[in-house]
């Protein structure tokens, strides 16, 4: 299958790892910077063949993709996604799927026009600590939920931010929420049952002066089914990265996932006694070295079968969707002082521009 990715930063090296690794044929790089493309070629020996693009119009032109992941800045997501979408090539979006609702609607709405598989890049659906959650939640083994957390402490300084001028900003990101949380997030909002009827947020920026957006985060979530989320997330934490933890707790359920990035069980009380919890933690461990973890690979080996078997992917858009509303409401809510109600129809990171300096 034919591979090309739109972005040579941060995150793309797990991309084209997971490429790689699941036989993928990289045939093409864009960057806006050739440098980041060469380093690319020679860190993962890629073949003379690969070709490097400073216009990705023209790549998707000249190359003809089969799978495209987008891992530039998170504003130009949308865009870049639907330009795709037209040239009939299927996406990996790295999260956020795009920054605005609008823009979401439309990569939904012309991908399912083209029979195009989108999947929004949260990987850590695939920790094996978050497969076996999601397995008891599947089996009811909570019994009524009743309500989980999701807390993201991290620690994020000003070189991070240097690194790239996008980062922070309401053009083009947003703050810890939308970028450093957002995974957690869409955890939560999916072990609870997706839907939602009403956020109440809180955000600010205590300490990072230099960044336009928020650098602390507390909303509380109702779901649709009666039970509660809490979110707390912040890249103020001294003097490292401490934790990314989920609680879940059901009426016949405990359980809690911790680690640098839900990639381990710390607790696990079901009242069926079906399985050993010493067990299961032993068993659902993982220790990657850093916070992205080891979801990229079976995301990537999720998605050629959705595209061979012409299915829908284990992360769909609409997920990245879901995602992305949850944030925006929680920003929303914020920003006016009141709960607001879901579904959201229309919200940009662009309608808090100014938002902490009014």
């Amino acid at each position: 299958m034919r591979y090309a990715i739109i972005g040579c930063g941060r995150i793309s090296p797990n991309h084209i790892a997971a490429a790689l690794e699941n036989g993928l044929e990289v045939v093409a790089l864009c960057d806006i910077e050739e440098a980041k493309m060469d380093e690319t070629i020679e860190k993962f020996n890629l073949s003379n063949k690969t070709k490097k693009y400073l216009d990705y119009k023209l790549m998707l032109e000249k190359e003809k993709p089969e799978l495209v992941a987008i891992c530039t800045e998170s504003g130009k997501h949308g865009k870049i996604a639907l330009d795709c979408v037209e040239a009939n090539a299927n996406l990996i979006i790295e999260k956020p799927i795009a920054l605005s609702l609008e823009e979401a609607d439309l990569i939904i709405e012309k991908a399912n026009k083209k029979n195009i598989k989108v999947s929004a890049c949260h990987q850590n659906r695939f920790n094996k600590s978050v497969q076996k959650i999601r397995e008891a939640v599947e089996a009811n083994r909570f019994g009524k939920l009743m309500h989980a957390t999701a807390h993201i402490r991290w620690n994020r300084g000003e070189d991070y931010y240097k690194q790239a001028p996008w980062r922070g900003t309401w053009e083009q990101d947003g703050g810890a929420l939308m970028n450093q949380c957002i995974h957690n997030i869409d955890l939560l909002r999916w072990m609870m049952g997706d839907e939602i009827t009403e956020v109440v947020g809180m955000t600010d920026n205590l300490i990072h002066g230099y960044i336009a957006a928020e650098d602390i985060g507390m909303a509380l979530v109702k779901f649709s089914n009666g039970s509660y989320g809490i979110i707390e997330g912040t890249t103020n934490i001294y003097p490292k990265n401490l934790e990314e933890t989920l609680y879940i707790f059901g009426e016949k359920g405990t359980v809690k996932a911790g680690g640098k990035s839900v990639n381990l069980i710390e607790e696990w009380q079901f009242a069926d006694n079906l399985d050993n919890a010493d067990e299961v933690k032993q068993n659902y461990f993982e220790n990657p070295p850093n916070v992205y973890g080891f979801g990229h690979k079976p995301l990537y080996k999720d998605v050629i079968e959705a595209i061979e078997n012409d299915r829908q992917p284990y992360v769909t858009a609409v997920d990245g969707r879901n995602a992305l509303e949850l944030v925006l409401a929680i920003y929303k809510s914020a920003d006016e002082g009141k709960s607001i109600k879901l579904p959201l129809d229309k919200c940009s990171t662009i309608d808090f521009k100014g938002r902490f300096n009014r």
